[in-house]
């Protein structure tokens, strides 16, 4: 900054070339204000500016511009801001968990389709999305000894009696047996719903969960997700839980809980847990960085997104594609009832994503799969079906869900799994972000714009 003869300050310097610059109109529209007012910041410092060469015009820097525009929002409360980041806008939370861009979806840098089709176990991706670091080695979680005793999560000073030791080592075993937890639930109960009474038992019997270091919460989420993974079909058939907790992957206890007998079924199931792992700041995953934000332990973030999947919104999506592949029936009516819901200005769910405008990249690998194990698959053969009758019609290539419905289909799972592939996934992420918002340690709590009530009728 240079100053002029008469002593009063003027924002001019000299800039970088690689600097963008604007005219005096474009800075004024840019801040919402008159050009007097842009001179007037100019003279308080606010806003540096270069003289333009053979004129008496200025040009403003960019930078401070937006960086000052950025103050005289913060300072009315982010009303237009922050309305329009939490509907789809802006970014409102920094984060290095996963990126989402016109070149696709990473996961700290690593592309998530590249992981998902290369053989990298979910527990490989869970514990990059949790460290930052891909494993060398295959590290599954087998179930047993993922839970430390209460003793070792306390600290080194902790002391304890052998029994307590005993008893904090057996921990591992669920407060409810299976049968007990599906007697008291409905025979119907969709398994989110199952799932979403099971973590508040395993809390329980969690005394050493209570702001516990992220290490502990690390070995707290392996023990938890693997346990989600096993009672997914508590509801139906609760027997077969036992049998899936022997197992030494996500995906594999998946596969047994649902009782599929295709051999490749663990790895397209791993594979589609992959592709679900983290989506940036999506509801559920809001939901948990928010309730992390206060403190509250694992298991209550756990429950605080699982909860937002529970809303028809964010976690409905695959239920409302597997009604249309139902509605459909054969493939040979996939165009009537396309058209039909097209012409009564009804929704083709599963289609399109405002997040991918050229096509969401998760899909393709879904669909690979899907046709891999069985094209001949009545389901299979209709999925594609609407697919090809919406591409014949120029609308966008189908969303992640449509792909989830359809290898759900293909390997013979039972309505409702392809929500829970979704949600299983989508707890490596959750944990992530639990964690990442724990180390930034501030409480979200976004401000609310005050607005009239609309008149009462009959008011005066």
């Amino acid at each position: 900054m240079v100053r002029r003869s008469g002593g009063r300050s003027q924002s001019r310097f000299d800039h970088p070339p690689e600097e963008e610059l604007l005219r005096a109109e474009e800075a004024a529209a840019l801040l919402g204000v008159k050009r007097a007012t842009l001179y007037t910041y100019v003279s308080r410092g606010l806003v540096r500016c270069v003289p333009e060469k053979g004129t008496k015009e200025n040009r403003y820097l960019r930078a401070d511009v937006e960086r000052l525009k950025t103050r005289h929002d913060a300072r009315a409360g982010h009303a237009a801001v922050a309305s329009g980041a939490l509907r789809w806008g802006e970014p409102v939370i920094d984060s290095s968990v996963s990126r989402v861009g016109e070149e696709g979806l990473a996961y700290r840098g690593h592309d998530a389709v590249a992981l998902a089709t290369e053989g990298h176990l979910f527990e490989d991706v869970a514990e990059l999305l949790w460290t930052g670091s891909l494993p060398n080695e295959s590290t599954p979680w087998p179930l047993s000894g993922v839970l430390p005793p209460a003793s070792e999560q306390a600290g080194p000073r902790a002391t304890s009696s052998a029994a307590e030791r005993a008893s904090s080592s057996q921990r591992e075993t669920p407060p409810l047996s299976p049968a007990s937890l599906a007697a008291l639930l409905p025979r119907g109960t969709p398994p989110l719903s199952a799932l979403s009474a099971l973590v508040p038992l395993l809390a329980a019997s969690d005394e050493g969960r209570f702001s516990a270091p992220p290490e502990q919460d690390k070995v707290r989420a392996r023990r938890l997700i693997r346990h989600l993974g096993a009672w997914v079909c508590v509801a139906q058939a609760p027997g077969r839980v036992s049998r899936a907790l022997k197992e030494d992957t996500v995906a594999a206890s998946l596969a047994t809980a649902w009782d599929t007998k295709l051999k490749r079924a663990p790895e397209l199931i791993n594979r589609a847990l992959i592709l679900c792992a983290d989506h940036e700041l999506n509801t559920s995953t809001f939901a948990a960085r928010v309730t992390a934000s206060s403190g509250a332990d694992l298991y209550a973030c756990m429950s605080a997104a699982l909860a937002a999947l529970s809303g028809h919104r964010h976690g409905g999506s695959c239920d409302r594609v597997e009604a249309l592949l139902t509605e459909v029936g054969r493939p040979e009516r996939a165009a009537q009832v396309v058209h039909g819901r097209l012409r009564r200005g009804e929704a083709v769910t599963g289609f399109g994503h405002r997040l991918y405008p050229h096509g969401d990249p998760r899909t393709p690998p879904l669909v690979e799969a899907a046709l891999s194990v069985r094209p001949e698959s009545l389901r299979v053969r209709v999925a594609r079906a609407v697919m090809d009758t919406m591409r014949d019609a120029g609308h966008p290539p189908p969303a992640m869900d449509f792909g989830l419905v359809m290898l759900a289909d293909a390997l013979g799972l039972p309505s409702g799994a392809a929500t829970v592939l979704f949600g299983l996934g989508r707890t490596a992420g959750w944990v992530a972000h639990i964690l990442e918002q724990r180390e930034q340690g501030h409480l979200l709590r976004p401000r609310a714009r005050y607005v009239d009530s609309p008149a009462r009728s009959g008011s005066t």
